[in-house]
């Protein structure tokens, strides 16, 4: 059974983990644990127990965050399972692989965020709490991946009208802050190099999204890129 974590105080984003790797797992959950703004509902280390957890009569979670590489199944699975039971949920895969079959399999099951195991533990924090805030966190490495996926499928760049159009768009630091999400860099970053709050940050990007009418941070480049912002 997935570990149960006791509920002692509210806090505003409730978690689920799946990870079978026991001292990547211990990390994320200590990170989680010295915050004061999140909370860890369960903890599965399978497939079977975050299936059971998903099925369950528990609270739903505001985020999930999933590995794919489980030893009795894909974590693409409790992916699906946590769109159909928790559509309300923000889905982050943290994961070993990069390749683009794993990246798109999660993006279509319902993954919101993309994190290589490459990211610290108290980076992953950050990530949620941009995931929550409606941001779609994804490693670099994966955007570029992502991105060149929409080049090679002849993804159709705007109209020239909606291109003239484009500089006015963003605001002057709307444009600033999507030039450092364009270099990899992570809210928490970009908050220090501004000398502004980390939830400002992520106004911006909210703004900016929505402005340029995408959901991830891949698609905002690419976007931004074929308006002749950055």
């Amino acid at each position: 059974m997935p570990e149960t974590v006791a509920i002692t105080s509210p806090a505003s984003i409730q978690i689920a983990l799946v990870e079978d790797d026991p001292r990547f797992q211990a990390a994320v959950a200590l990170a989680i644990r010295q915050t004061d703004d999140m909370q860890l509902l369960w903890v599965a280390d399978t497939l079977a127990q975050a299936l059971r957890a998903l099925n369950g009569d528990g609270p739903a979670a505001d985020v999930l965050l999933v590995d794919l590489g489980l030893p009795d199944g894909s974590g693409i699975e409790a992916i699906a399972a946590a769109a159909r039971r928790w559509p309300g949920c923000a889905v982050m895969v943290s994961t070993a692989f990069g390749d683009e079959a794993h990246v798109l399999q999660s993006i279509e099951a319902g993954a919101s965020g993309y994190l290589l195991k490459d990211s610290m533990p108290e980076r992953i924090v950050g990530e949620i709490r941009s995931l929550h805030a409606g941001g779609s966190p994804i490693s670099p490495l994966i955007a570029r991946q992502v991105l060149m996926r929409f080049k090679q499928a002849g993804v159709p760049a705007p109209e020239a009208a909606a291109q003239a159009d484009a500089p006015a768009m963003l605001s002057a630091r709307e444009r600033e802050v999507l030039q450092y999400i364009t270099k990899g860099f992570t809210a928490e970053e970009i908050a220090r190099a501004l000398d502004v709050s980390h939830h400002t940050v992520l106004t911006f990007v909210r703004r900016t999204y929505a402005k340029l009418k995408v959901r991830s941070k891949a698609e905002a480049i690419y976007e931004a890129r074929a308006r002749g912002l950055i």
